[in-house]
């Protein structure tokens, strides 16, 4: 019997670490080969990860909503860890 093999991530052009304001976040925008919508993930140095629920219908849209968090919000939003959950070790 055959194993079916998962599929590849698709890491978009548009990721890459983004500096401001004297926090440094890892912007990853990625996909399914066999998906047509993106997926936008910020990781802090801490290695937390914010994860947006919707997909975006492309690489841009999701750098986009990237940047408007940003103006709208500032880069600290990606540092509060008030929101995070700590998983028991």
């Amino acid at each position: 019997m055959m194993k079916e093999s998962e599929p590849n991530l698709v890491t978009s052009g548009l990721s890459r670490n983004v500096a401001r304001d004297g926090i440094t976040v890892k912007l990853c925008i990625y996909r399914l080969e066999t998906d047509t919508k993106w997926s936008l993930e910020v990781v802090d140095s801490a290695g937390t990860a914010i994860v947006w629920d919707d997909q975006f219908s492309s690489d841009d849209a999701a750098n986009e909503e990237f940047l408007r968090t940003v103006a709208e919000e500032g880069m600290t939003s990606f540092l509060d860890s008030a929101n995070v959950i700590p998983f028991r070790r």
